[in-house]
């Protein structure tokens, strides 16, 4: 049963939360050594939830002042000073300005910049209309005292949107608006007889510009069903491009390129001195990305939607951890991201909640002590058949030490072709490695030979020579295969490892398993629970760790680092993506012989 370790807070005043550094350091580029006047009593994370909140709120004040009608004694002294007969659009334009703010609430609360600068736009605008609408000016002090505040919290908002999606969205509005222009101008210089008003070509292009900027019809007065369908179609198409235009530019940085080959090689080198688990060398395959620290460290993600998915802790030299999950915290606060660290053991744990996250038990890795394996004794009856019985048929066992040449890969590849078709599932990924020439010459591969000499089963090796220990990664066999195959596969690795001097064999993450079983574990492992004891379909979870128990492991608890209750959905929806490569539909299948 996975444990966890006692969490103890630090409270030294110089250890700050990761999210003050992000503030601090935002600020410090702002204005150094000082926080402006009136925001120094709140820290920065508070400070954007307020901001956030009070948007949302005005966002729903807009919206009830739509559906409120003016008083009419402020409606009496607006028409008399003013010439504009606003009373209606105004109300229109206050409906829009309060669904925008509801839209951008959302985003600055991730401290999106340019939402920072949207918001305070559509407060001036919102201002304005709460005026010419009906004398409302205790909605607009409320408008001008949110610009104000904003104004003065300005350094808090650092997120970056994605350059490409902001010219994107330009180029929407453009490319709407010539349509629209176009549309709009036509339609209404061609049937102006669904119209009281007969519309010449001028007339027309005004009517258009009027109705997708300003969301009112000046003096349009239709007299068919069609010319109403027409009219409302303007709208329909000015507010879903504006939307559309809107949602492009609150869009977290799109993670659009792989790691460069110097990238790539400085997390090798790292990798090469400061390895301490098998996951290491997954952590340098060509998906993904490098965030390095200054204390010569890294750590290995991949972005699906906002979660930048960390595959273990970051590989480097302790004493540099704490720095380095800060400074990735703050770097991906930087692009509209929240991190997670995915597979991580309990060593950090402390460290991780006094940075502000949170720790969810996954499962447990399955690792073998190999000085003190054997196939001999009882519990391990069933594996010495298996063995005795694929030897008696003829079959062997080898293990191959790269580089390999092309015609075993050949080979390989025809085994993974036979073992991925017959499960009818795609290449997994990020947590484990996939089907690569290169990739399977970096590594020794053992292989389960028929009597005639033919490949049916293989398995490539993970070796940490600095850690003394093997793990395997891709596991296939033929379709036809002997039953025994993955038994027979597995206890000669073992034997090997053992027999070469390694201390630990691991099988890998058994999902799921050991968790919530408590009554004192958290709700969110008691539904995992469930998930494993009744789950089979999709996968085998309770098979897989029946298999891997056979072999008399140890098992350690791994764990799922995220950031807050909320980013749990998105978090798993990122885990299937990036496990799958974004094929939804790819397979999670098991079938231990």
């Amino acid at each position: 049963m996975p444990t966890r370790k006692a969490s103890t807070k630090d409270n030294n005043p110089s250890s700050y939360p990761s999210s003050d550094l992000e503030e601090q350091a935002v600020e410090q580029r702002a204005k150094p050594g000082r926080r402006p006047r009136f925001s120094r009593y709140l820290s920065g994370s508070v400070g954007v939830k307020v901001a956030a909140l009070l948007t949302a709120g005005m966002g729903l004040v807009n919206l009830f002042a739509a559906v409120t009608p003016a008083q009419s004694s402020r409606l009496r002294l607006l028409e008399t000073f003013s010439p504009l007969q606003v009373s209606r659009e105004g109300h229109l334009a206050s409906a829009l300005a309060g669904f925008a703010l509801l839209l951008l609430a959302s985003a600055l609360w991730r401290r999106k910049r340019v939402a920072w600068l949207l918001t305070v736009v559509v407060l001036f605008i919102s201002m304005a209309v709460h005026v010419l609408k009906g004398l409302d000016y205790e909605e607009a002090a409320m408008a001008a005292a949110l610009i104000l505040l904003l104004l003065l919290w300005r350094p808090w908002f650092h997120a970056r949107s994605d350059p490409p999606s902001i010219r994107q969205a330009f180029v929407t509005m453009l490319a709407a608006l010539a349509f629209t222009l176009a549309y709009g101008t036509l339609g209404f210089f061609l049937l102006d007889r669904h119209f009281r008003v007969h519309f010449g070509f001028g007339p027309a292009i005004r009517q258009t510009v009027v109705m997708f900027t300003q969301y009112y019809d000046p003096g349009l007065q239709p007299v068919t069903g069609f010319g109403r369908y027409f009219a409302d179609s303007i709208y329909l198409v000015g507010m879903t491009t504006t939307a559309y235009a809107l949602l492009l530019l609150i869009r977290p940085v799109l993670a659009r390129h792989g790691a460069s080959e110097a990238d790539r090689m400085r997390a090798g080198s790292i990798a090469a001195s400061q390895a301490r688990t098998s996951l290491t060398p997954l952590t340098l395959l060509d998906d993904k990305m490098f965030y390095f620290s200054q204390g010569g460290s890294y750590v290995s993600y991949v972005v699906k939607g906002r979660a930048a998915l960390a595959l273990g802790d970051p590989v480097g030299p302790r004493c540099d951890a704490e720095a380095t999950i800060a400074g990735f915290k703050a770097f991906c606060s930087l692009n509209d991201w929240f991190s997670v660290y995915y597979q991580v053991d309990d060593v950090n744990l402390d460290l991780y909640e006094r940075l502000g996250f949170r720790s969810l038990c996954i499962g447990q890795e399955a690792i073998v002590d190999l000085p003190g394996f054997s196939l001999e004794g009882g519990e391990k009856k069933n594996i010495r058949t298996s063995v005795n019985k694929m030897r008696r048929l003829g079959y062997s066992a080898e293990v191959l030490r790269p580089p390999h040449s092309a015609t075993l890969l050949g080979q390989l590849h025809e085994v993974s072709d036979d073992w991925l078709s017959d499960r009818g599932t795609a290449e997994m990924r990020f947590s484990v490695g996939w089907f690569d020439e290169l990739y399977l010459n970096r590594y020794p591969v053992v292989v389960v030979r028929n009597p005639q000499g033919g490949i049916e089963a293989f398995a490539n090796v993970l070796v940490e020579d600095q850690i003394k220990e093997v793990a395997v990664d891709l596991m296939r066999q033929r379709k036809a295969a002997e039953k025994g195959q993955m038994d027979f596969i597995f206890a000669s690795l073992i034997c090997w490892a053992r027999d070469q001097g390694y201390d630990r064999f691991s099988f890998g993450l058994s999902a799921l398993s050991g968790i919530g079983e408590r009554p004192s574990d958290p709700a969110v492992e008691k539904a995992l629970r469930f998930v494993y004891e009744h789950v089979g379909q999709v996968y085998n979870f309770k098979g897989l760790h029946a298999y891997k128990s056979k072999f008399g492991p140890t098992w350690y608890p791994r764990y799922l680092i995220y950031p807050d209750v909320s980013t749990l959905p998105a978090t798993a929806s990122a885990l299937i993506r990036a496990n799958t490569g974004d094929d939804l539909l790819g397979g999670y299948v098991f079938h231990p012989n």
